[in-house]
């Protein structure tokens, strides 16, 4: 099932449909254990633990991005592949992984002079074993995509993460301090490479460098390109402000941050793998292809855009509940951040196209323009502190968005209006719902309970945000394609109870 001609079967949309589903579970699983991880690690760890850590991590952070060489997506996308193929990507991928691990090893003095902090030395020597645990799984997990084996990549992921995160805690627990920290992500790298290896039982050969193989491989490299200039645009800000400010108040930073970009993994994140695999069946047909991406975007942004919205109004009450009161200055943090959230989900979405019609190029050369346009926001932010670097990424995204999205979608003749369209409506409704949030609880809940106050925005922001998408702009399209995805999950006889209220998604089951 690995290496046949990769095109769409009978019941494509289905299965597209139902792997969509069970990977945006399986990271909302993911995030129920990351949070509660948190929620111990945070009582047991300083902010100065987690500075000290995001010190390394905005460098050693992109190892999973960087070592697999794009060969996930390029394993994907291609209409065949041979297991020589795969054999030679695998073994240039574990090349690059060491060789990056002992790249940073030894760099680890330069860091702690660059920061000023010698414990920063050791961090990365072992930090720098992600890139050797990242390295293992490439292939593998790249094959079950290929396969669209979601359903078991989300159990791997689930039961990686959660002994990963045990792992960390228990380290915690016993005094480590910010080596729970260092240690978690190599823990969960290793248990997902096991995880993958146990159940893609395919076992690297002989590599054969053929003409395939150097076509995979420049592929690869500009969705590398992409990511690592999509990382030194996310991780830059994490370098001045531990540089400017220190570690206590780059600790502040990332636990805001930290809750953002869990965000933005759920809903986000797991789509990109079951896009470009359900899309890159479907590149021969242009007009089927381009109605299932602006039906796919206008759902991302109808449950995207009011996850962040409801997160700015409630986040300053939610971190202090969750995490303490010494957290508070996350939560401010996290408000302003989260606003960025309602354009930065469907600009995460360029790499659908991008992948899908083999321009891989045009996704470099756009992370490349992003970055520096996030470098220019950044420094006319950094005077005014954490605040104003946020607030200019925020006012960064909203401008940038569209054009992004429309840049990945010419090949597929894509453009702007196609983008707008499909994402208007509920990222108009949700910007209002949250101006209401904002001022329900700042002029009508100030001084009621945290949880009561979190209570009630978030049932007024949710009354506001149904009222205008569903009442004023008739959005009906995810909910049918929720109703058709649940009745086809549920067990038989439930099926058949509920058949004749559905009978008309299940008709268009294929075509949701």
């Amino acid at each position: 099932m690995y290496f046949t001609e990769n095109k769409s079967d009978e019941g494509h949309g289905r299965l597209a449909l139902r792997s969509g589903a069970v990977s945006i579970i399986a990271r909302g699983v993911n995030a129920v254990i990351q949070i509660g991880s948190v929620l111990f690690l945070a009582r047991l760890l300083s902010p100065e633990d987690y500075g000290l850590v995001g010190m390394v991590m905005a460098i050693t952070g992109f190892a999973p991005v960087l070592v697999d060489l794009g060969s996930r997506d390029a394993i994907v996308q291609r209409p065949r592949i041979t297991e020589g193929d795969v054999s030679a990507l695998f073994w240039i991928t574990q090349a690059v992984g060491i060789g990056f691990a002992a790249l940073i090893a030894g760099g680890g003095p330069l860091i702690a002079h660059f920061y000023g902090e010698p414990r920063l030395t050791m961090i990365s020597v072992v930090s720098s074993l992600t890139f050797i645990t990242s390295a293992l799984t490439a292939q593998h997990y790249a094959l079950l995509r290929r396969a669209m084996k979601f359903q078991e990549l989300g159990i791997i992921e689930v039961i990686a993460n959660l002994l990963g995160a045990s792992v960390a805690v228990t380290m915690a627990l016993y005094g480590l301090h910010y080596w729970a920290l260092v240690t978690r992500p190599i823990a969960s790298a290793t248990f997902l490479a096991a995880g993958s290896w146990i159940q893609c039982r395919w076992i690297p050969g002989r590599p054969r460098l053929t003409s395939e193989v150097k076509s995979m491989v420049r592929f690869g490299i500009n969705v590398t390109g992409f990511t690592m200039t999509d990382f030194a645009g996310k991780s830059v800000d994490r370098v001045a402000i531990g540089y400017r400010t220190g570690a206590a108040s780059l600790g502040y930073y990332q636990n805001a941050a930290f809750v953002y970009d869990n965000l933005i993994d759920i809903v986000v994140a797991p789509l990109h793998g079951v896009a470009v695999s359900a899309l890159s069946k479907l590149r021969d047909n242009h007009a089927e292809l381009r109605r299932c991406w602006a039906k796919a975007l206008s759902t991302l942004a109808f449950f995207s855009s009011p996850a962040f919205g409801l997160l700015a109004a409630t986040s300053q009450d939610l971190i202090v509940l969750l995490l303490g009161p010494k957290w508070a200055r996350s939560g401010m943090l996290l408000s302003i951040l989260a606003l960025r959230g309602m354009p930065h989900a469907i600009e995460r979405t360029c790499g659908w196209l991008h992948v899908t019609a083999g321009r891989t190029d045009r996704w470099m050369r756009w992370g490349t323009f992003l970055a520096c346009a996030q470098f220019v926001a950044l420094f006319a932010g950094l005077p005014f502190g954490p605040s104003g670097i946020i607030t200019a990424y925020v006012v960064l995204m909203f401008i940038l968005f569209i054009p992004g999205l429309a840049y990945s979608g010419r090949p597929l003749n894509i453009g702007a209006g196609a983008v707008l369209e499909a994402v208007w409506r509920p990222l108009s409704a949700a910007l209002v719902a949250t101006a209401v949030a904002f001022v329900v609880r700042r002029e009508v809940l100030p001084y009621t309970s945290i949880v009561q106050r979190t209570t009630l925005v978030t049932a007024a922001y949710l009354t506001v945000y149904l009222a205008i998408v569903i009442g004023i702009l008739r959005v009906w399209t995810p909910f049918r394609s929720a109703w058709a995805l649940i009745g086809d999950v549920l067990p038989a006889p439930l099926q058949r109870a509920l058949k004749p209220a559905s009978l008309v998604e299940r008709k268009n089951f294929e075509h949701v």
